[in-house]
């Protein structure tokens, strides 16, 4: 049963991710071959107006295909498409939208599914700011000189500031220190202190600790008017939590928490096994996460084809070919190497 839960999970975000592309490039008066749930040899296929709708043997995934786009025309050459139908003849701003209409259908399938649970739970418990509720006794931060009641303005961590808005935003950015300075901003009264504090190994939290407590959490009721207030609070606090696990891989800190497929197989188990809710939770914070990596500026995602694409409109030509493809190959690679990295982590962790 896992293995549909899994296989579920990762066809709904993808195919979503999709759908958001087709229905644009309709909007917009594209050209769409097929769009097809699967990969591989089709099972199924039924063909309206101009789109053939297909089914594929490998219930993974799925893809649109565009006039346009390489892979579509070389996959339907005998396909006569009308004068301007091809993405490519659109103007700039058009295939711009077409081309974030994907992730933008992965925030909405988030933002939809944690409001939906958190409107079932009832209630929301709202993060606290960033306030020192309580200092430990006999702690890094006790004798750093930090004090009840002090509000964390910044904090820097290797020559990277953050400036917190939650006590969860404080956790977050010191998820992966060490035994290593960390330089805090705080106000207290009227006044502006610097402290500088180094964690200490905490043995019970098998992690490293500097002494502070956050202050309780508020819990408010929810019903069916705020639950989509909450539910952008809860996907913006999983998105910054994302922003900084995307800023440490660039840095190159904690790769060895990044995960790949059979990670996200490990959590799928986990999650089916706590019930519905944490199933849809999962597939609400993978959709989140498919949708701000396809963001980043690679040319193999969309991020990336918007640049390409506002750069050759800012220039007035397009980009080489073989440039692209060169740039485009060396991505895939970059791609490839890091998918074995995380498969290896994965693997690894099976035997720990």
């Amino acid at each position: 049963m896992t293995i549909i839960y899994f296989i579920l999970l990762l066809s709904v975000i993808i195919c979503i991710h999709e759908l958001g592309h087709l229905l644009a490039a309709k909007k917009f008066g594209v050209y769409c071959y097929e769009y097809s749930f699967g990969m591989g040899p089709v099972i199924w296929k039924k063909k309206t107006d101009e789109t053939q709708y297909s089914i594929r043997a490998i219930p993974i995934g799925g893809f649109v295909s565009m006039a346009g786009e390489p892979d579509g025309d070389e996959a339907y050459p005998d396909v006569v498409v009308p004068e301007g139908r091809r993405i490519v003849d659109k103007p700039t701003w058009q295939r711009i939208i077409i081309l974030l209409a994907g992730v933008t259908m992965n925030f909405l399938l988030c933002f939809v599914i944690l409001s939906l649970i958190i409107l079932s739970n009832g209630a929301f418990a709202e993060p606290p700011r960033a306030i020192i509720q309580t200092v430990k006794a006999d702690s890094p931060a006790e004798r750093a000189g930090f004090k009840d009641g002090d509000v964390i303005k910044t904090i820097t961590l290797r020559e990277v500031t953050t400036k917190p808005e939650t006590f969860q935003d404080v956790q977050v950015f010191l998820a992966d220190c060490r035994d290593e300075e960390i330089i805090f901003e705080v106000e207290r009264g009227n006044e502006t202190v610097t402290l500088s504090v180094v964690p200490e190994f905490d043995q019970e939290y098998n992690s490293y600790m500097i002494g502070i407590q956050a202050p309780e959490y508020n819990v408010v009721k929810v019903n069916l008017f705020n639950c989509w207030y909450y539910g952008a609070v809860e996907m913006g606090m999983i998105a910054r939590m994302m922003f900084e696990a995307i800023r440490q891989l660039i840095t190159g800190k904690n790769l060895n928490q990044l995960s790949g497929p059979v990670g996200i197989y490990s959590a799928t188990e986990q999650s089916v096994s706590y019930g519905l809710t944490s199933y849809l939770f999962l597939l609400a914070e993978l959709s989140l996460n498919v949708g701000i990596f396809n963001l980043l500026p690679l040319p193999i995602l969309d991020g990336g084809q918007v640049v390409i694409t506002l750069g050759e409109a800012a220039v007035g030509k397009k980009l080489n070919p073989n440039v692209k493809l060169a740039i485009m190959g060396a991505c895939w690679v970059l791609l490839i190497g890091l998918m074995v990295f995380v498969t290896w982590n994965d693997v690894s962790k099976l035997f720990q």
